[in-house]
């Protein structure tokens, strides 16, 4: 069998599983919850690799290794180690919690599940404005897939953007969620399999001593601390900052909402189990950017690090076609697995925490809420493709920019909303929000800030600070009202 008919078979089989997994999601799909959460019917693993996927897409597969072959171990400890220890602190800390509060109250967007637990409209209209920032991301994974695609056919960038765009939003738009886990299902096992194939099949570019090997690409390069990078240069801007913007981006709509599909605590274990160990063997891909530099790779675009070292590294193997074609399909699948979630957390948000309150309605006709979902996919699918047409130069620096301002104004609400007893105070809510997304926005553009994980680290911190001064002060004033309040009670009770 030629590599090209190789190369023909794969792209239609994942084509039709896909299609086929998403027509088993339609028939599922009733109305607009089952479209943004399901029906409480999905197998916990299943749940779980759908989240790990969700997180580990293009940014993971085809982008931050480009970071990793520019900065080194530096930028490799920032995004495995840090993030990792911040994706799994977020998810102990928040899942069960938040599946409860949202099962009792019956969210189905986080937006939705903020106006449940603070009962401010304006604040779940102000989330729901700010979680657009997600398309930031949406634009980073279309240029990713895009550069794959045009590697893999003989075909020009623009064709490949225009053929996944019109992929990936005609499966969403027949299954939602459904269409979404099932997939994430079948591409993260895919992820799996290709991450370990590579990682084992290239480890040998360190010629059995990592750190040496590192060291000959220079000193810097090899040093935790990379004193030569603008990114990842101390503690702060390697770990500190690296665990808290990851532990902040659980919070995303896309990410959050995944909790909500689990059926009882009881499949919350087996959940949280296998988002870790799915999501540690995608890790394993950012070591690509170490190979490609001690194969002695001169590539000038660093999004193009993972496309350039898969096609030279399997060209010269009797069955490198066959391999290469397999491994650009998987790496294609990593991004869609993400883009699905984010187009069915953006659809549903929109029509039911923008749409719905605006228009004065208090619930949907049946069918209407579903529709308006699937013409708001395709509105938001519009808008990306004509950003992704002309991307940033940077494209992992400008989506970095757009979705950690949206971490930023998030995390403290959506913690003190998920560990707080009682629901807190609206104004609680708006501080944190407007004080961290306000802070990370100055930093990026007033003081230039060049890595978006310090802006924003810098930016939750000082959204921290203002929300426990404020919690502390409204704490002070009760416990002064309360003895004059007691005061008045006996002196009432005496005059009687």
């Amino acid at each position: 069998m030629s590599v090209e008919l190789f190369k023909v078979l794969c792209v239609g089989f994942y084509v039709v599983a896909t299609l086929w997994l998403s027509w088993v999601g339609m028939r599922k799909t009733r109305d607009i919850k089952g479209f943004s959460i399901g029906n409480k019917d999905m197998a916990a693993w299943v749940v779980g690799v759908t989240m790990a996927a969700s997180i580990s897409s293009t940014a993971t597969f085809v982008i931050n290794p480009g970071f990793v072959y520019v900065h080194g171990l530096s930028a490799f400890v920032h995004y495995a180690v840090a993030g990792t220890a911040g994706i799994m602190t977020a998810f102990l800390l928040l899942t069960r919690r938040f599946r409860q509060l949202g099962d009792d109250s019956g969210a189905i967007t986080v937006p939705d599940w903020i106006y449940q637990r603070y009962q401010s409209r304006s604040l779940s209209v102000f989330f729901a404005l700010i979680n657009l920032l997600s398309v930031t991301f949406v634009v980073l994974i279309l240029v990713g897939c895009s550069l794959l695609l045009s590697e893999l056919f003989p075909i020009s960038q623009t064709w490949s953007l225009t053929f996944i765009l019109l992929f990936v939003f005609s499966y969403v738009l027949m299954g939602g969620s459904y269409a979404h886990a099932y997939t994430n299902t079948f591409q993260g096992l895919m992820m799996i399999g290709v991450s370990l194939f590579i990682f084992v099949q290239g480890f040998y570019h360190f010629g059995g001593d990592v750190g040496a090997a590192l060291a000959s690409v220079g000193e810097s390069y090899s040093q935790v601390f990379n004193p030569d990078s603008n990114l990842y240069y101390d503690f702060f801007s390697v770990f500190l900052s690296g665990f808290v913007i990851t532990f902040a981006l659980m919070m995303q709509p896309h990410i959050l909402t995944k909790m909500l599909y689990l059926k009882s605590d009881g499949d919350v274990n087996k959940f949280l189990i296998t988002s870790f160990i799915a999501g540690s063997f995608f890790m394993l891909m950012l070591a690509v950017g170490f190979y490609a530099r001690l194969k002695g790779l001169e590539i000038d675009a660093q999004d193009r690090v993972v496309v350039a070292y898969i096609g030279d590294e399997f060209s010269s193997f009797v069955w490198g076609g066959y391999a290469l074609v397999f491994i650009s399909i998987t790496l294609l699948a990593a991004g869609m697995s993400t883009l699905d979630g984010i187009l069915v957390s953006l659809s549903s948000m929109v029509v039911k925490d923008l749409y719905l309150p605006m228009s004065g309605k208090k619930q949907f006709q049946p069918g209407s809420g579903l529709m308006l979902s699937r013409l708001v996919l395709v509105a938001v699918g519009v808008a990306a493709y004509c950003v992704a047409l002309y991307p940033p130069e940077l494209i992992g620096l400008f989506a970095q920019k757009g979705v950690y301002g949206l971490a930023a104004a998030s995390l403290v609400p959506v913690v003190l909303g998920t560990l707080s007893k009682t629901p807190p105070a609206p104004i609680a809510g708006w501080l944190a929000a407007v004080s961290g997304l306000s802070a990370h926005i100055i930093g990026l553009f007033v003081f230039d800030i060049a890595n978006p994980a310090v802006s924003a680290t810098y930016a939750i911190a000082i959204s921290v600070v203002i929300t426990l001064i404020y919690l502390a002060a409204n704490s002070l004033i009760k416990k002064k009202n309360n003895p004059s309040e007691k005061l008045i009670s006996t002196t009432v009770e005496n005059m009687d």
